[in-house]
C-alpha cells in the first residue's frame, strides 16, 4: 500500500493543472457559451479532453483514490458534452437547412426529380386530352366526392362563380385558418406517401403521381370546354406553383431511394439506400415547408382575393422564387 500511495501522488500531482485547465474552460462554456472561448482556448480543449480521459483509464488501471477517480468521471463527461455537442443553435440548423443543405440536396437528385416531372406531365397531358375528346371520361380520374360539383353536370356560371370566390359567403379568419390546417395535412400526405413508397417497386411512385396529376389534366380539360382555362388556372397555380413542385420533389426523393436499389452504381445495395436516402429525406423534410406555404396561399389568399392579375403576379411571383432558390441557393461562392 506504501508502495502505491508515493506513486499515486506523483500520478496526480503531475497531472493535475491540466484537469484544474479544462475544468475552468468547461466551466466557461457552461455559463458562457462556446463563443467565449478564445481560438487558442478552442485549439486546446479537445486535447485537454483526451488528457483527461487518458488519466481516467491509467486512474482506474491502478486503482487510485476513488474520489479521484470520480472526479476525472465527471470532468470527461461534462467535457465530452461540451466538445462533441452541437455547437450551433435550433435557429441556426434551420437557417443551414434552409439556405444550403435543402436546395443542395434537390440539386443532387434533380435527375430523379426531373422523372418524376415527365411522369406527371404526361400523366396530365393524357388526361386533358382524353376528357377533351369524351367528358365522361372526366370520371376515370375524378371521383364523384372529390369533384364536390366541379364536374360536366356543372354549368358555367357554377364553375365560374367557384373559380371567382362568387359564392356570396363571408370568409372569416378562423375558417380560413381551419381550411389551410385541412389542405397543409392533405397536400402534405399526398407527397410524403410518394417519398415513402419509393422504398418499395418505383412503379407504385409513377402510380400516385400518374393519378394525382392525371386529376389535374381532367379538372383542366372541363374548364378548358366551358371557356373558363384563364380562370381556372389563375384559381390553381397561385399555391399550385408551390404545391405541385413539393409534390414532384418528394416523389423525385421517393423515386432515388428505389432507383439506390435497382441501380446501386459501384456501392453495395444497402450502402447505396444508406447514402442516398440521407440525401432524399432531406429533400421530403424541405418539402414539408412548401406544403405549408402552398396551403397558407391556398386558405388565405386565394379566398380573398379574386382578381386575376393578382393571381397570376403571386403565381409568377412563386415561380420565380423557387427557380432562384434551388438553382442558386447553396452554393459556394467562387
Amino acid at each position: 500500500m506504501s508502495a502505491i500511495e508515493p506513486r499515486s501522488a506523483q500520478f496526480r500531482r503531475e497531472r493535475e493543472a491540466r484537469w484544474r485547465e479544462l475544468e475552468v474552460l468547461v466551466q466557461k462554456v457552461e455559463t458562457r457559451g462556446l463563443r467565449s472561448l478564445s481560438a487558442e482556448q478552442l485549439q486546446v480543449l479537445p486535447i485537454l479532453y483526451r488528457g483527461v480521459i487518458s488519466s481516467l483509464s491509467v486512474a482506474r488501471a491502478i486503482s487510485l483514490d476513488r474520489n479521484v477517480v470520480r472526479y476525472l468521471e465527471a470532468l470527461a463527461q461534462r467535457a465530452y458534452f461540451v466538445v462533441y455537442s452541437p455547437r450551433r443553435t435550433a435557429p441556426e440548423v434551420m437557417t443551414e437547412f434552409f439556405r444550403r443543405s435543402f436546395p443542395r440536396a434537390v440539386r443532387e437528385i434533380r435527375g430523379p426529380i426531373l422523372l418524376a416531372f415527365a411522369i406527371s406531365l404526361l400523366a396530365t397531358l393524357i388526361a386533358y386530352s382524353m376528357v377533351r375528346a369524351d367528358l365522361d371520361d372526366y370520371y376515370l380520374f375524378v371521383a364523384a366526392e372529390y369533384a364536390a360539383g366541379r364536374d360536366p353536370t356543372a354549368s358555367t356560371e357554377e364553375l365560374r362563380a367557384i373559380l371567382m370566390n362568387e359564392d356570396g359567403e363571408e370568409h372569416d379568419g378562423d375558417a380560413l385558418a381551419n381550411f389551410a390546417a385541412h389542405l397543409f395535412s392533405n397536400n402534405a400526405r399526398i407527397g410524403l406517401l410518394c417519398y415513402a413508397v419509393g422504398i418499395v417497386p418505383v412503379l407504385l411512385v409513377g402510380l400516385l403521381l400518374f393519378q394525382n396529376f392525371a386529376l389535374l389534366g381532367a379538372f383542366a380539360a372541363l374548364h378548358a370546354e366551358r371557356g373558363l382555362s384563364v380562370e381556372m388556372w389563375s384559381w390553381i397555380l397561385p399555391h399550385g406553383v408551390t404545391e405541385l413542385l413539393a409534390v414532384i420533389v418528394c416523389a423525385g426523393a421517393g423515386l432515388t431511394i428505389g432507383l439506390a436499389w435497382f441501380f446501386p452504381g459501384e456501392r453495395s445495395r444497402i450502402r447505396s439506400l444508406v447514402v442516398r436516402s440521407r440525401t432524399a429525406g432531406v429533400v421530403a423534410m424541405g418539402s414539408v415547408l412548401m406544403f405549408l406555404i402552398a396551403a397558407l396561399i391556398e386558405g388565405f389568399f386565394r379566398q380573398l382575393v379574386d382578381d386575376i392579375p393578382s393571381r397570376y403576379l403571386l403565381a409568377a411571383s412563386t415561380a420565380l422564387f423557387w427557380s432562384a432558390y434551388f438553382g442558386l441557393a447553396g452554393r459556394r461562392s467562387g
